[in-house]
């Protein structure tokens, strides 16, 4: 799934409450320091990882993709 920022970049524990792959940041720092985040097919331990247009986040066979501006919602309800 595309999520939509409005800065350049965004810090991957934001990203992940952002694109709800976690409830929290406790939940999201926890994740990435097991290793269970990848950023771009390689595992991330870094919270405070810079993303930037285009990076993909995985967590547990979810993905998310970061795309700068608003993300047209083309669901059909």
């Amino acid at each position: 799934m595309d999520v939509g920022i409005r800065d350049e970049s965004i810090r991957l524990g934001q990203f992940l409450k952002l694109a709800s792959l976690v409830e929290h940041g406790g939940e999201a720092k926890e994740l990435v320091a097991q290793g269970a985040v990848a950023v771009n097919g390689e595992v991330e331990t870094r919270r405070g990882r810079q993303l930037h247009d285009g990076d993909v986040v995985t967590l547990g066979g979810q993905a998310a993709r970061v795309v700068h501006g608003e993300v047209v919602d083309n669901l059909p309800w």
